[in-house]
């Protein structure tokens, strides 16, 4: 898949844990670590802004298109 989810280097940049992110988001740890490691194929715009406003990040930093 040409899109790259870079969430879990957005995550080690602001040392923030997958727990304390997912309690912040109001997601299970399960769909976050399931972000983190790329197993998605689909995330929602409000999940999407939920992890951004609490990394102080824009989209751009967690997502990536590579051909």
């Amino acid at each position: 898949m040409p899109i790259i989810l870079r969430l879990d280097r957005v995550m080690a940049d602001r040392k923030i844990s997958l727990n304390e992110l997912a309690e912040k988001v109001g997601i299970a740890n399960v769909n976050l670590s399931k972000m983190k490691n790329g197993r998605i194929s689909a995330i929602r715009f409000s999940t999407l802004e939920a992890i951004c406003r609490e990394l102080k990040c824009q989209p751009g930093d967690i997502l990536e298109y590579e051909e």
